[in-house]
């Protein structure tokens, strides 16, 4: 194998992954607490998980175990390992200790100042972060060996690749950057969270290429692409949306879910 086409794929991997890294700059944007920004970008998030997991991930995932299992037995595998991911990130959210309730939010006292004396909504905001950063994670490790085998292939297919998955990872970064900033008023904490989240996609190119491709068959990565759209599924539905509607912003949720879903729609159209 060229030297050469590995690290310029490698490159273009570790390219796509780190762009997360740009989200997580919304966690810099506001000096104070806010609630209209912190629901606008809860509510964008969503609608980038909930449009990317639907539109995309879950066909490709049904197209992989198809074409390995059949047309039906395939879409059985994919529904199956696709509500397997629901389930094995509501056990995750059961199973994490909370101060109370993980779905009791507490609003915002009348004042628009965080009312948290026993520490419960910061560390509501800062688990919130730290799930959507593994859901992230996990959805990255295939993309990033898709990006990369796409690369070693054919170099213009892989940079096509790489930009339109960096446009979907940039406000990825928001989903962790904004919750961990509002929690813990540490910027740096809440950017690099967000950024290594983004590892996810190189390591799962190295990992995948040498170890994955020989000893797994072909449409195990089918399995892996629906339970992460599962999982994306269920953090937008049980973590973004409930906490950016506690929040007493509504309209701006919505409106930022609408516009998530937008903007992975431009991206698939101009960059397919």
């Amino acid at each position: 194998m060229d030297n050469g086409n590995f690290l310029f794929a490698l490159g273009l991997t570790v390219f796509a992954g780190l762009s997360t890294g740009i989200g997580s700059l919304m966690a810099f944007l506001s000096k104070k607490f806010s609630p209209k920004f912190l629901a606008l970008s809860l509510g964008f998030s969503a609608g980038v998980m909930i449009y990317i997991s639907l539109i995309e991930i879950f066909p490709t995932a049904r197209e992989a175990l198809s074409l390995s299992y059949g047309h039906k037995t395939g879409y059985w595998y994919t529904v199956i390992s696709f509500f397997a991911g629901i389930g094995l990130i509501a056990l995750i959210d059961r199973l994490i200790p909370s101060y109370e309730n993980p779905h009791e939010i507490q609003k915002l006292s009348e004042n628009g100042k965080n009312n948290d004396k026993d520490g419960y909504q910061d560390h509501k905001l800062f688990r919130l972060g730290i799930f959507s950063a593994t859901a992230i994670a996990i959805h990255n490790f295939p993309e990033g060996l898709a990006t990369f085998l796409a690369a070693l292939n054919d170099q213009t297919m892989g940079i096509s690749i790489a930009i339109a998955v960096a446009i979907h990872n940039i406000p990825e970064g928001v989903a962790v950057s904004v919750p961990i900033y509002y929690a813990t008023r540490n910027k740096s904490k809440a950017f690099w969270l967000s950024f290594t989240s983004g590892l996810a996609e190189p390591v799962g190119a190295l990992a995948g290429y040498f170890i994955l491709k020989t000893f797994l068959a072909e449409g195990a990565f089918g399995f892996i692409f629906a339970g992460v759209a599962g999982i994306m599924i269920y953090i937008s539905l049980d973590e973004l949306l409930p906490t950016a509607e506690e929040y007493g912003e509504h309209h701006l949720a919505i409106g930022g879910l609408v516009g998530g879903m937008m903007v992975m729609a431009l991206s698939l159209l101009l960059f397919a």
